[in-house]
């Protein structure tokens, strides 16, 4: 029986079933909005969520190229990688919910790591819904396992979370979505496009729930966001920060170029 923050965050990453880990987040989500689920608990978040035997996962360089066309199979894929992100996203988010628990937080970063959850688990249901309408389905095609890397060098401090899962990770998404959205309507599938939309827009908030909470550590820490975000990033993100930046997205969430432009690559 879930009877804290931490029991929700645990049951749903260690259930392995796609729908019933959205199940489980959205329940849970609207258990701590409306007050049913109040104390945040202890219980510790495992090393690794669960996953379903099918996608099988493979090693990020060992994935098929993945087509810039706009066939049948290429849009599959994409949307197909979309939904193992966001799966991935709502693992990430419960997991930053439960792991950090003890670092003196105030209620309003839970609730809003709790929300991202939430979203992420509507987009993933999105994407799989859309996927069905194509005669696919999510397990349909490979995934990479690289996605969880960076939960696992980032587990031991808080701040190095901040700095590469919302504030790189998410904001690549924002980088890249509205070239995706523009060939989708191109090749003529509107409806992808608009779906890819609406995670664009409401990742927004995600980055700027990563910047807030970020720069509210740092003034705890006493030091300074630019400088720190930057450090952070050269010691735990893999890859470089890669230009164009989409500067109107990212200053909606309150991230500036001052932190990103320095040192991109």
């Amino acid at each position: 029986m879930v009877t804290s923050l931490c029991d929700a965050a645990v049951a749903v990453l260690t259930t392995a079933a796609p729908l019933e880990k959205v199940r489980l987040t959205r329940d849970h989500a609207a258990a701590w909005r409306d007050g049913r689920i109040t104390e945040f608990g202890s219980l510790s978040p495992p090393e690794r969520p669960a996953r379903p035997e099918r996608p099988p996962l493979m090693l990020p360089r060992d994935m098929p190229k993945r087509g810039r066309g706009g066939s049948a199979q290429n849009r599959l894929a994409l949307l197909h990688a979309l939904a193992h992100i966001e799966l991935n996203a709502i693992d990430l988010a419960w997991d930053i919910v439960c792991r950090f628990v003890g670092e003196g937080m105030p209620k309003g970063f839970t609730d809003d790591w709790v929300q991202v959850a939430d979203d992420e688990a509507r987009h993933f249901q999105m994407l799989e819904e859309r996927l069905n309408q194509l005669g696919s389905g999510y397990g349909e095609l490979p995934a990479h396992d690289g996605l969880w890397q960076a939960a696992t060098t980032t587990a031991h401090d808080l701040a190095a979370r901040l700095a590469v899962v919302p504030m790189v990770l998410e904001a690549r998404g924002l980088d890249v979505t509205p070239e995706t959205v523009r060939r989708l309507r191109e090749f003529g599938d509107a409806e992808s496009a608009a779906l890819l939309q609406t995670i664009h827009d409401e990742e927004i908030t995600h980055v700027a729930a990563g910047r807030r909470w970020f720069g509210h550590l740092c003034a705890m820490r006493g030091v300074d966001p630019v400088e720190t975000w930057q450090d952070l990033v050269k010691r735990y993100f893999r890859g470089g920060l890669k230009k164009p930046f989409n500067v109107i997205s990212r200053q909606a969430a309150d991230f500036g170029p001052e932190f990103y432009e320095p040192i991109a690559e």
